[in-house]
């Protein structure tokens, strides 16, 4: 499974340092040196880290074999795409990376299906899980522990407990993930590219606090 973990920016100093638009919640894992990241687009490709540091409160990068400015500027705007075992879980029980939602059946307590999951979106101030209903419908679901009850990844299934009109017939219905997220300006939205590569701010989800 591969993950998009980076995006390369701006050339930083003179000795091949680029600062870099983090897009996973574990930097210190998916962007410490030695880490051999895949690329997009591919013939950029593969770069190994050599050091890493924070400046001014943005990530700096160098890469091996890369030793002036303009081999640096040269790469800008590259997605670093890192490999991730598909049963891997975060350290953190209650999170939960994109890729291993993706898909699950959405019930409710007493096995009435809602849906399925097919998007993940990354608001502001919660996480909203994007389910399509069985008549094509879609409804959002917040990733908060007062309403998703149970994740039961061998079963395939997350167990719901909504309050009165979260999933009503009159409220379920929004024309796509992005109408979703425009109610919180600024969002950016969870997508897939061509290459099957996740493209998140976030690489994982978190169940938070209503």
């Amino acid at each position: 499974m591969q993950l998009v973990v980076a995006r390369i920016g701006r050339a930083h100093g003179i000795k091949g340092e680029v600062t870099v638009e983090v897009r996973t919640d574990e930097p210190e894992l998916r962007l410490g040196p030695g880490a051999v990241l895949a690329t997009e687009p591919a013939g950029t490709g593969p770069l190994t880290i050599e050091t890493g540091r924070v400046h001014s409160g943005r990530l700096l990068l160098r890469f091996e074999g890369v030793r002036d400015r303009s081999a640096a500027e040269a790469l800008r705007n590259t997605l670093l795409i890192a490999e991730v075992d598909p049963a891997e879980l975060p350290d953190d029980p209650e999170e939960f990376y994109d890729h291993q939602l993706m898909d699950l059946d959405v019930v409710l307590g007493d096995g009435t299906e809602i849906g399925r999951i097919t998007e993940i979106s990354h608001l502001p101030s919660q996480d909203l899980f994007i389910v399509e209903r069985p008549d094509g419908s879609e409804v959002m679901i917040p990733f908060v522990e007062e309403i998703v009850t149970e994740i039961d990844l061998e079963e395939q299934r997350i167990v719901i407990a909504p309050p009165p009109g979260l999933i009503d017939e009159s409220e379920a219905e929004v024309a796509s993930a992005r109408d979703a997220e425009g109610a919180e300006e600024g969002a950016d939205a969870a997508g897939t590219g061509e290459d099957g590569a996740q493209k998140d701010a976030s690489d994982h989800v978190k169940k938070g606090d209503a």
